[in-house]
């Protein structure tokens, strides 16, 4: 290799790398809604801890919650945009009406969330210990290559596992921080601090994501590989159709 080419393949490296760290991003973005997804996750919540605050009224709190989860799945609609981060949205608040309207306790609206969250963290590191990371499920399909890291793309698995550890890890140190007060603060304290925790450690969860998958092998694209072969298939049919006239 001669000093004229080093520059270039030096040049093309970054210029792969800066590609492969935008396919993550956009991948990443899709499978978590982006900051609309985020907006969507917080305003629920917000809105009825804002409303307590006020007026200390739980059902008035609770329809507002889900009138407002309710509202952001019809904009999705009419925009004919993906209704996953909001449909979810909707199903989360309705539970914690459902508990916090049967047992009068207005912290009990938090309860399916701050369980489901718990329960997510479980998964993430009891597939990751099984060796098949969660977050390799849910983003697989997202960058084409579906299952194919799992045994094709051994540096993709290892990145995939450290993300599901950090996701598994900052899920449970928010459960430790959300239970204990669960029991012991009141209903605005406790909404307040909900909230805030809302944001920061899903942005924590998603950067460390993208910081491993924008250093690991590029993923296997599954899709453009069936279709090849059955181009290829198309071909031989042809070129034995051409050989028996």
């Amino acid at each position: 290799m001669t000093s004229v080419d080093k520059p270039t393949t030096t040049n093309d490296q970054q210029q792969q790398d800066r590609d492969a760290k935008a396919v993550t991003e956009a991948a990443l973005f899709e499978a978590f809604g982006g900051v609309r997804g985020m907006v969507e996750t917080v305003l629920p919540g917000l809105l009825f801890v804002t409303i307590f605050t006020i007026n200390k009224d739980l059902h008035i709190a609770a329809i507002a919650a889900l009138a407002v989860s309710l509202a952001l799945v019809a904009v999705r609609l009419l925009r004919k945009d993906t209704v996953k981060h909001a449909f979810s949205g909707v199903f989360g608040v309705a539970f914690g009406v459902v508990f916090a309207m049967m047992t009068g306790n207005a912290k009990d609206f938090y309860l399916p969330g701050m369980l489901y969250t718990l329960g997510l963290a479980l998964a993430y590191i009891i597939t990751t210990i099984a060796g098949v990371p969660l977050i390799g499920l849910i983003l697989g399909p997202v960058f084409k290559e579906n299952l194919s890291w799992r045994t094709r793309n051994p540096g993709r698995k290892k990145a995939y596992a450290k993300a599901s550890w950090a996701w598994g890890l900052i899920l449970l140190a928010k459960c430790a921080i959300l239970f204990p007060l669960y029991w012991w603060a009141d209903t605005t304290q406790f909404g307040w601090v909900l909230v805030a925790l809302k944001i920061p450690p899903f942005l924590l969860a998603v950067y460390l994501t993208w910081l491993f998958l924008a250093k690991a092998p590029p993923p296997i694209d599954v899709f453009a590989e069936m279709e090849a072969e059955e181009l290829a298939e198309k071909e031989r049919k042809a070129a034995a159709q051409q050989r028996e006239a």
